[in-house]
């Protein structure tokens, strides 16, 4: 399998994968603790590019940029080249007033898949920030497992109501409890295989 092209030039997979995990999760840890979010457009490509680029910039030079190349995933694969820039601008002018809105919103750009890499652990963080704004909710990631996660978004661009109900069964009215965002960000890299450092590890 090929190693991604990195600014710290590692050639080797899981030495990639551990320096990936520890740099992007220290600056998800730091996204909160700066209250970065806070300045986002909630729901906008231009919200999900600045996280994606924040989470990525020490490593690669993509960090927030469109891919260049078709991406698959277990077999499914994402939205082509050739309409990825008209399906985000389909997206971003999706309503999200609404639960079924917002998550009908993040289904669709999860099966844009805009960058390289990281866009689950991006969009994750972009949906709560929608929920927050919208709904005054947020995710509990660590109440919904890997694989029920998984499988219902592997289901959801024909069918969202499982992930719907996964998510809907997860929503907290603490939006700015830190311990629920620290144990949201361990569980979301975990959906991904990340799974060596806590995100407590890297509070100041």
């Amino acid at each position: 399998m090929p190693v991604l092209e990195n600014k710290l030039n590692i050639t080797n997979a899981v030495e990639l994968s551990l320096k990936e995990e520890e740099l992007s999760k220290k600056k998800a840890v730091a996204m909160y603790e700066k209250s970065i979010l806070d300045n986002l457009d909630a729901g906008t490509f231009a919200c999900l590019t600045s996280i994606h680029s924040y989470l990525f910039d020490d490593l690669y030079d993509f960090a927030g940029k469109l891919r260049t190349v078709d991406i698959s995933k277990g077999g499914f694969r994402f939205a082509s080249l050739l309409y990825l820039e008209k399906a985000l601008q389909a997206i971003e002018k999706m309503p999200q007033s609404n639960f079924d809105e917002i998550i009908a919103k993040y289904v669709e750009m999860n099966v844009a898949h805009p960058f390289r890499e990281g866009n689950g652990r991006s969009g994750r963080i972009w949906l709560d920030h929608i929920l927050k704004k919208e709904l005054g909710k947020v995710v509990d990631w660590s109440l919904i497992t890997k694989e029920d996660y998984l499988l219902a978004m592997e289901r959801s661009p024909i069918k969202d109501l499982e992930i719907k109900q996964l998510l809907a069964n997860a929503l907290t009215d603490k939006i700015d409890d830190r311990e629920i965002y620290l144990k949201g960000i361990d569980s979301s890299y975990a959906y991904e295989g990340y799974a060596t450092y806590k995100a407590q590890d890297f509070l100041g």
